[in-house]
């Protein structure tokens, strides 16, 4: 998506005359910034028939200051993903996760490769980043490779469609129903503040169908509060430009601590005769336990591990019903990348394929 410099407002009669055009119902053909076709998932019915809908647009133009007809318009023309609610679910109950099968997805040959031509092509971007942020290549590689392939993968729903399903039908039957409804309104929101302040078409950006946006898959508030110009252009597109990719990666990561030089993860090894495996396990990936207390509660640090300064966490990865689990000692560094997703399967991925790519570009 790209985020040129503040420009006016469009006449409100234009996008109202987008908002009357029919959409059809298969999928639709638009073209991104740099002529790449994409087939977008299209909506059924439009928003701009739905009371709830309208009341939120006049709400949010009040509170932002924004065009009331624009927003009423913008959000008017958003379409319901009647697939969408669906995916948000949950899976089954007692479902056991299997952290090979899930990392056999995100790290293969295919991958791999493509990670070494992307660290080539931007390799001084990459040194940059890190020079400025302190965030090294190959985590930035590896969260770029794990979300969209470098840019290959970056989702064909309309974002305004996505994210006005989720803000005002998000499906009930989530545990968390409410608050993850109130999450999306914040990003449907979002959106209308920042394209509101573009020459962008409000209409055009396509995404995941959660609404996150670009090779880096960042959501609109994090647009908003992370993405940089970092090749000075003056705009910020982290669909097209790489060097912006990185450096809004890389400034995602410092905001929320990333500390220079720490390693995300320790081997760790089990003294079965004083483990407190439960204890250990109860704070979940959140970092509670120095070094010392680790070990005396039966779990060893190898390596640096037994000198980390700092706080750690014990992750327990399920390898499905007929394997034992992986562990690993996770410090505030993989606490600051489940920020990004908070998934420590998620986190290791990102971190074995950032590390595969890294082996494979020194051979």
């Amino acid at each position: 998506m790209r985020f040129f410099l503040p420009a006016p407002p469009r006449a409100a009669a234009v996008i109202l005359l987008a908002a009357c055009c029919a959409w059809s119902l298969g999928a639709q053909a638009q073209k991104t910034g740099n002529g790449r076709a994409v087939k977008t998932v299209a909506g059924s019915a439009p928003y701009a028939t739905r009371d709830d809908a309208m009341r939120f647009a006049d709400d949010v133009a009040e509170r932002r200051g924004l065009d009331r007809e624009w927003v009423r318009a913008t959000i008017g023309s958003a379409r319901f993903l009647p697939n969408v609610p669906r995916l948000m679910l949950p899976g089954p109950a007692g479902s056991v996760k299997n952290w090979q099968a899930y990392r056999s997805r995100f790290i293969d040959a295919t991958r791999i490769a493509a990670g070494v031509r992307f660290w080539r092509a931007n390799a001084e971007t990459l040194a940059r980043a890190e020079e400025v942020y302190g965030v090294p290549p190959e985590i930035i590689v590896g969260i770029i490779g794990v979300e969209t392939i470098y840019g290959r993968n970056m989702g064909n729903f309309r974002v305004i469609d996505a994210l006005a399903t989720l803000a005002f039908d998000f499906p009930q039957a989530h545990p968390r129903a409410a608050e993850r409804e109130a999450f999306f309104r914040g990003e449907l929101e979002s959106f209308l503040s920042t394209k509101s302040r573009t020459a962008d078409d409000p209409l055009r950006p396509v995404g995941s169908y959660a609404g996150a946006m670009g090779m880096p898959q960042f959501m609109p508030s994090s647009i908003a509060k992370y993405a940089v110009d970092f090749d000075g252009d003056s705009r910020i597109d982290l669909v097209d430009n790489p060097a912006d990719v990185i450096g809004s990666v890389a400034n995602y990561f410092k905001a929320f601590g990333w500390t220079p030089g720490m390693p995300a993860v320790y081997p760790v090894h089990f003294e079965e005769a004083r483990l407190k495996k439960a204890m250990l396990l109860a704070p979940d990936i959140l970092p509670s336990f120095s070094a010392d207390s680790f070990v005396a509660a039966g779990a060893v640090p190898e390596g640096e591990g037994l000198l980390h300064k700092g706080l750690l966490a014990l992750i327990e990865l399920q390898n499905g019903a007929d394997a034992p689990p992986t562990y690993v000692a996770g410090t505030r560094n993989f606490y600051v990348i489940t920020r990004y997703n908070w998934s420590s399967y998620y986190a290791m991925s990102v971190l074995d394929l950032g590390q595969e790519v890294k082996a494979a570009m020194e051979q």
